[in-house]
């Protein structure tokens, strides 16, 4: 109001005394530049996870690979050399006890199956190692694979780990068949 008393003609309020004016135009684009940005690096830092991810599961099944092949390697060597090595001290020992020839080949032979059976099961047991079951749970949060309609989705706080168990449990070991009877790989 001015001192006579009259409103004043054509003044606008000022523009900063507005609260409730909505953003300009410069200050719209860099709202959504900002956004954009941020945007921009969750996704990056999503990749960058994921990427880490998946060189930990591959270093973990390259890792589990050698190994595997080392007790196999061993496996191999100790069915093969134990044999004939223990048949060797079998029959002097068979000479020197009075043993028969039956006997001295029996002991060698469950010698040589125990070690074998061993070596064996050790290389087994790293080979679930090559399976890249974290990977494999991750991507099928993400939609992606034989396992996503197993899982949980990529916005849920539920375990992958969780639902992976949930599903061994509920089919009791069975494998769980896909489209044409195709088994799913376990996670």
């Amino acid at each position: 109001m001015r001192a006579d008393g009259d409103a004043p003609q054509g003044e606008q309020p000022e523009p900063a005394a507005d609260a409730h004016a909505a953003p300009g135009l410069e200050e719209a684009w860099r709202a959504l530049r900002e956004d954009g940005r941020s945007g921009l690096k969750a996704a990056t830092d999503v990749a960058k996870a994921l990427r880490i991810l998946i060189v930990a599961d591959i270093s973990l099944a390259r890792s589990a690979f050698g190994r595997t092949l080392a007790f196999t390697a061993v496996a191999i060597a100790f069915g093969a050399s134990s044999w004939l090595l223990l048949m060797a001290a079998l029959i002097a020992a068979m000479q020197a006890a009075g043993l028969s020839w039956t006997v001295a080949l029996l002991i060698a032979a469950l010698l040589s199956v125990a070690v074998t059976a061993g070596a064996g099961y050790a290389a087994m047991r790293y080979f679930e190692h090559t399976r890249l079951q974290a990977t494999r749970r991750q991507f099928a949060r993400l939609g992606f694979g034989e396992l996503a309609d197993f899982m949980p989705d990529a916005d849920s706080h539920q375990s992958s780990a969780e639902a992976a168990q949930r599903v061994a449990e509920a089919t009791a070991g069975e494998p769980v068949k896909k489209g044409l009877g195709i088994d799913v790989t376990k996670p």
